[in-house]
């Protein structure tokens, strides 16, 4: 059974932070990149960041860089999203997704910028408001 389950989601202030959790079962993620999506009220989702231990590369959309990192444990076969300086136009429902590297033409970027993925969470709710 695959799973990926997203917790870590609240309400949080302006400039605040949160740290999301992504917890996969059923599969290992050393195989899969992980990534991070978003869609806020009105919007088109949109990849928040991806990253692949295979070639050690990460991409974050223009609009997270430098208040958002991604990261992963191993041991915990889980992947985090840290989260800071957040702004309101960061509200969203937060997703995460694996994609397999072992895909052909695989890449971080085309898994972010396409959205593609094999497997998707059901989303954690983020609210940046005062």
């Amino acid at each position: 059974q695959v799973q990926l389950v997203e917790s870590g989601g609240g309400l949080v202030q302006p400039g605040g932070s949160l740290r999301l959790s992504c917890a996969a079962s059923g599969f290992s993620l050393d195989r899969y990149a992980i990534g991070w999506f978003r869609q806020a009220p009105g919007k088109e989702r949109e990849g928040v960041s991806c990253f692949s231990s295979s070639d050690d590369t990460t991409y974050y959309a223009y609009s997270v860089k430098g208040r958002f990192t991604i990261s992963r444990d191993n041991a915990k076969n889980t992947v985090y999203l840290q989260m800071n300086n957040l702004k309101p136009e960061d509200t969203a429902v937060y997703s995460c997704a694996a994609l397999s590297i072992e895909k052909p033409q695989f890449s971080v970027q085309v898994m972010c910028v396409m959205m593609s993925a094999d497997y998707w969470g059901q989303g954690t709710q983020v609210t940046v408001s005062s």
